[in-house]
């Protein structure tokens, strides 16, 4: 039975000075599945405050992001709600208030323009982290660099600008942020956050951080390991529901070994307690296999919309075939392709025989062996797989030494100049008579 919470609330908060990239969709998916799981809300707020790199391209670009994955949020700078702005440069009456508090009341200081809080020796900071556990820290330990001065912590710049822990901090309350899920590269910036709860008075929130993602080689995600823009892997042919799936899986079991879900599923089997303190690895193998699984799960329809581009962009006529013809085309191809670009790239065949030309000749062939052979299949009165293998079968056992493959390749080859495809007289018949005996004749075979 699974474990709900009341009332929960929480939020992704992405700096728009980039595209939406794999780590930060991994962040803004763990919030959304808690959020769905608890039928709680999912804030989308922007930290714009780096004024010199924020744009509002970029802000649009990790909400398409977002909206490709299915992560709908239910307040955010879009689309409002009760607790905004959700932009942190609209808030920045809001962070000088309780900053003046805080030196109002001997917490913090001035420093020039900036404000400076005040760290005291002698306090406990441990928390309980949902994923990491206990984590002891005195505030001893906030120390400057090869020093023992303690470290006091700067909430507003000398530009005007809130830091990221003071902000964090004021944007979280304000919100009603019950859970603070992130990376875990920001369990470093706890301590110092929760200074600042209790310097204001207010709760504290859960904090759940999740493992880093690694690549292959066990370092940091980056780019050399290929794509990390989440519009990269549309790009590849990859399926919003498979990026979904397989990003869930980063760091998170859904428990007796189930690694094929739907979104509905994954939200109400995810716990925050089932996520793993293990760096999560990078797999493409997986990213695959999922997204192969996905693929053949797909109504034939929505398939081939997914597919059908990939076709255009080859320069293939799609026109020239009805959508019902495409469609089973793909349903042929029983999951070949792990990808939708990898699928168009399988099966070009059945939409153009200009691509087969460009792969094979006919070259080294004994062409007078063979033709009585596809003669005989295109005396068939049934164009039917079925009843082209029952000839073939029965044409070769006649021939003294003749053996099925050294006939069939050759058929394969002209229809699709590819080494592996279905059945070939599944191919065959799919394709019809007449662009058979096309093909056929073009290589000189009939």
């Amino acid at each position: 039975m699974t474990e709900k919470t009341d009332n929960v609330r929480v939020r992704f908060a992405p700096s728009p000075t980039g595209a939406l990239h794999i780590g930060g969709g991994h962040t803004a998916l763990f919030n959304w599945l808690w959020a769905r799981h608890n039928n709680g809300k999912f804030i989308l707020r922007i930290e714009d405050t780096d004024l010199v790199r924020s744009t509002k391209e970029y802000e649009q670009t990790i909400m398409s992001g977002m909206v490709w994955l299915g992560l709908d949020w239910d307040e955010g700078p879009d689309i409002g709600g009760n607790y905004g702005p959700y932009r942190q440069s609209e808030r920045l009456d809001i962070y000088r208030d309780y900053a003046e508090k805080l030196v109002a009341e001997g917490k913090a200081y001035r420093d020039g323009e900036a404000i400076i809080f005040k760290v005291e020796p002698g306090q406990d900071i441990s928390f309980k982290d949902i994923v990491y556990g206990q984590i002891d820290v005195m505030s001893d330990g906030l120390r400057e660099k090869d020093s023992d001065k303690l470290k006091d912590i700067v909430i507003i710049k000398s530009d005007g600008m809130p830091t990221y822990n003071y902000a964090v901090v004021v944007d979280d309350h304000s919100m009603k942020i019950t859970h603070v899920i992130r990376g875990e590269d920001h369990i470093s910036n706890t301590p110092k956050q929760i200074l600042l709860y209790r310097a204001l008075g207010w709760e504290v929130p859960e904090f759940a951080h999740l493992p880093m993602i690694l690549g292959r080689d066990k370092k940091k995600l980056s780019k050399r390991h290929g794509a990390t823009s989440i519009y990269e892997y549309r790009d590849m042919g990859y399926m919003p529901d498979s990026m979904f799936n397989f990003l869930a899986l980063l760091g998170w079991s859904a428990g007796d070994d189930k690694e094929i879900f739907t979104r509905p599923e994954a939200a109400e089997l995810f716990e925050l307690s089932r996520v793993t303190r293990k760096a999560a690895v990078f797999d493409f193998d997986k990213l695959n296999y999922i997204n192969q699984e996905h693929l053949k799960a797909l109504d034939p329809m929505v398939r081939l919309s997914m597919v059908k581009p990939f076709w255009i962009e080859a320069g293939l006529q799609v026109d020239k075939h009805s959508d019902k013809y495409l469609a089973d085309s793909l349903t042929l191809m029983a999951g070949r392709g792990r990808t939708a670009k990898e699928m168009a790239e399988f099966s070009d065949y059945f939409v153009s025989f200009e691509p087969v030309k460009a792969r094979w000749n006919a070259e080294g062939l004994d062409k007078e062996k063979l033709k009585p052979f596809f003669k005989a299949l295109f005396e068939s009165p049934e164009w039917k797989h079925e009843k082209l293998e029952e000839i073939a079968r029965s044409w070769v056992s006649s021939q003294e030494g003749a053996k099925m493959k050294d006939y069939a390749m050759p058929l394969r080859f002209a229809l699709t100049g590819m080494k592996v495809s279905p059945g070939i007289f599944e191919v065959a018949e799919h394709m019809g008579r007449e662009e058979c005996e096309t093909r056929l004749k073009y290589y000189g075979l009939l």
